[in-house]
């Protein structure tokens, strides 16, 4: 007579198991495409309005911001006529 089979196989639930786990992965993936697609839009969306502004310009050059009409501090530019720093006048 031969013994009983004593080989264990991971059976059906396991299946269900990695069926669900497989599943729970494609959602999250399609999710992320999805959001990644979005952002990529919207990325592209804001560099288009940025280029119509730039090519709608006034034509005017344009103001220096505070920092570069004060100095960056990098010693470059910032001295006056008389030698002193432009943020030691009085």
């Amino acid at each position: 007579m031969s013994a009983p089979s004593t080989e264990v196989g991971p059976g059906f639930l396991a299946f269900v198991a990695f069926f669900f786990l497989a599943a729970a992965l494609w959602l999250i993936m399609r999710g992320m495409f999805r959001r990644m697609r979005r952002i990529t839009l919207a990325h592209r969306a804001e560099e288009q309005r940025a280029e119509r502004e730039r090519s709608a310009g006034t034509g005017s050059p344009e103001e220096p911001s505070g920092a570069d009409a004060e100095g960056d501090g990098s010693g470059v530019g910032d001295r006056t006529e008389e030698g002193q720093r432009r943020g030691d006048e009085v």
